[in-house]
């Protein structure tokens, strides 16, 4: 007969929910901090004290100070991807359902789009501190901006070529309204009127550019 036994600790062993809750607690606070100073302005004893820990410990969890910021650049990644998922796909399918469904979908995109970055704004100041240095970190935009940029190019030329817009070069039209959401949400707190006026703003750019 096997018996079931369940392992002590060891002495000072932390347990696997106290590692989780550390790891947490250290992308988050390097997120926030490298959201606001960038790369460069940011050192691994900056991070542990944010997070309430010693510096040995930020190492143990994340290694280099390089791995970690690219691990808070997957952190919002995956987050902006799973925020994004459902319109993406809804907008493509909407491609087939004619002019008005394609539009109304493109711009509940725009909204999700808008919605997030609200939500989580520390994305933005990633992305601008990233982007203020491009040949730093560069291969960054490869993992972690490219493939959504590419899930909406894809939208944007499938609809094109049902003659249902005209957009001979998606990545730019992409990065242009990507660009200038990022600017608007770090310009600031805005009452609820001038979020709803900036959401009609970006519905009427992409009725403009494509109807």
């Amino acid at each position: 007969m096997v018996t079931m036994t369940t392992a002590r600790r060891g002495p000072g062993r932390p347990r696997r929910a106290d590692q989780r809750d550390t790891a947490v607690a250290i992308l988050s606070a390097a997120t926030e901090l490298f959201a606001r100073r960038g790369y460069d302005a940011v050192g691994m004893r900056d991070v542990a004290t944010a997070a309430g820990i010693d510096v040995a410990t930020v190492h143990h969890h994340v290694g280099t100070k390089a791995e970690l910021y690219r691990a808070c650049f997957a952190k919002v990644f995956e987050a902006e991807s799973e925020a994004l998922a459902a319109a993406v796909a809804a907008a493509r399918a909407s491609v087939g359902e004619g002019e008005q469904e394609t539009f109304k979908h493109l711009h509940a995109l725009l909204d999700a789009f808008v919605d997030f970055l609200e939500k989580v704004p520390e994305t933005t100041g990633l992305w601008l501190r990233r982007w203020s240095e491009p040949d730093l970190h560069a291969e960054l935009d490869a993992a972690f901006a490219t493939p959504l940029y590419q899930a909406v190019e894809s939208v944007l030329t499938a609809a094109d070529r049902q003659g249902l817009l005209s957009e001979p070069t998606p990545h730019i039209a992409v990065r242009s309204l990507v660009w200038a959401v990022h600017a608007h949400v770090v310009s600031g707190k805005r009452t609820s009127r001038e979020r709803a006026a900036f959401r009609a703003f970006v519905h009427r750019w992409v009725d403009r550019m494509y109807r």
